[in-house]
């Protein structure tokens, strides 16, 4: 069986879901209604300093939302695969179109729809915060919770298999 250190290392792209992962879940509504979601900027940086070394972002999520179009533009991330129920049928439809193998990716999520993604993976991760029967099929589980920066966590956890993550830390020296 391999170590999650040998798992993170194969990973080229980054899978993500979204609310719950990127967001800590709630979703807020203005009297227009118009919607409101809270995104972590240590999250944000995460995902750039893990875009600068090669790994690419995706997101995956089953909601339909402008606002994860705009975050994702901001971010960089140009693979988007919104209103997707099933995240594993996603996941392979990605790597598919990406031409990776199931083993070279890392999915992220949080709560029952995103566990045959986490299972595919080669790196299963769940937040902190994630459904309990998910954490027990997770490769491993963050210690921050969704949408406080689990996903930096995530990050540095890849960069340092990779043996990247002393040289993008002091990058910034």
């Amino acid at each position: 069986m391999q170590s999650i250190t040998e798992k993170a290392k194969a990973v080229t792209l980054l899978a993500m879901d979204v609310d719950g992962v990127l967001t800590n879940g709630s979703l807020y509504f203005g009297n227009s209604g118009e919607e409101m979601k809270a995104f972590s900027i240590l999250d944000g940086l995460g995902i750039k300093l893990l875009r600068d070394a090669g790994v690419t972002p995706a997101l995956i999520t089953g909601r339909r939302s402008e606002l994860v179009a705009r975050r994702a533009a901001e971010l960089g991330i140009e693979l988007i695969y919104q209103g997707r129920e099933d995240k594993r049928v996603a996941l392979e439809e990605l790597c598919r179109d990406q031409q990776l193998e199931l083993s070279q990716v890392a999915y992220v999520g949080d709560d029952l729809p995103d566990l045959g993604a986490i299972r595919a993976a080669g790196l299963g991760v769940t937040v902190a915060n994630g459904h309990h029967f998910v954490a027990a099929h997770a490769d491993l589980q963050t210690r921050a919770a969704g949408g406080s920066g689990a996903i930096r966590e995530v990050c540095e956890v890849i960069l340092e298999a990779k043996g990247l993550l002393t040289s993008s830390l002091e990058a910034y020296l």
